[in-house]
């Protein structure tokens, strides 16, 4: 079994070793916008929405340092592609962040604020002046304005500060709370089994919220305990116990990328590989009741 699934990780790697290759080829051929200075658009898929949709929302590690050129372009093309009216981003830096955003509002007609919780500046994360690192962290784009900014730093980050983002927005008509989060590194169990506490805590003071983001573990593992005390996952086979149904949401075949609810439904769910990070895509449309 495991001869198998390395098998079709390699050939999931090397198909994005090939695209990534071909966008390079594209961008020096062409350059990243037309001569009198638009944006190139690449075409969405058949039966992509023409705008946000509203109850829909998204969480998606875009990958850092993931370096191939065209990239944010891209990242655009897959987040328009589903239109959703929140996404959360983890490893992202801002200015991949303002590009993306920049693709989406100029090419495909999609504006987003921003907010961000960066907890770490770093010139080998994200470039900049060595006096002015980039800002790496989480950020969430929301169609609609947000409000009550929270930016938590973890105690305990482990190897690299972590922490949550939340705002208040809107999905689906409703006011909702919406976390974004990335926790410590999968070998590091101990310290996400503090960090789970501290965001459970806070999300079980709302009514309705959203939980986003890279826990960086499987479902069943105990760390999770808490955050499934108060809160349900999206994708509707993903229940633990059990969890032989959750679909994996990586390259190397983990389920480590969460849609979190509390007070709110899935009508319907999604998971969706993308060239242009080693996390896929995860989209939920909700009743918010």
């Amino acid at each position: 079994m495991w001869g198998h699934l390395e098998e079709a990780a390699v050939g999931r790697v090397g198909a994005r070793v090939v695209a990534a290759v071909v966008i390079v080829a594209c961008v020096a051929l062409l350059g990243p916008s037309a001569p009198n200075g638009a944006l190139i658009a690449r075409p969405l898929p058949a039966g992509a929405p023409r705008e946000v949709v509203a109850d829909r929302v998204m969480t998606w590690n875009i990958c850092n340092p993931c370096n191939a050129s065209g990239q944010n372009l891209g990242r655009a093309v897959d987040i328009a592609t589903y239109a959703p009216q929140v996404i959360g981003m983890q490893e992202a830096c801002v200015r991949d962040v303002e590009m993306i955003r920049e693709h989406l509002e100029h090419v495909y007609g999609l504006v987003y604020h921003v907010e961000y919780g960066s907890v770490l500046r770093s010139r080998s994360r994200c470039g900049g002046w060595p006096w002015s690192p980039g800002g790496f962290g989480q950020a969430i784009l929301s169609a609609a304005p947000m409000t009550d900014r929270e930016n938590v730093e973890y105690p305990d980050g482990g190897s690299e500060d972590r922490g949550y983002l939340a705002v208040t927005t809107t999905v689906g008509g409703r006011s909702v709370r919406v976390f974004n989060t990335h926790l410590a590194q999968r070998r590091q169990e101990d310290v996400r089994a503090a960090q789970t506490p501290v965001l459970a805590a806070a999300v079980a003071r709302h009514e309705r919220a959203i939980v986003l983001g890279d826990f960086n573990a499987v479902p069943e593992a105990p760390e999770l305990t808490r955050i499934w005390a108060v809160a349900r996952d999206a994708d509707p086979a993903c229940r633990p116990p059990s969890t032989a149904g959750c679909r994996p949401t990586t390259d190397w075949f983990s389920k480590f990328d969460y849609i979190f609810l509390r007070g709110i439904t899935a009508r319907g769910h999604g998971v969706h590989p993308s060239d242009f990070s080693d996390h896929d895509l995860q989209h939920a449309d909700l009743d918010v009741g």
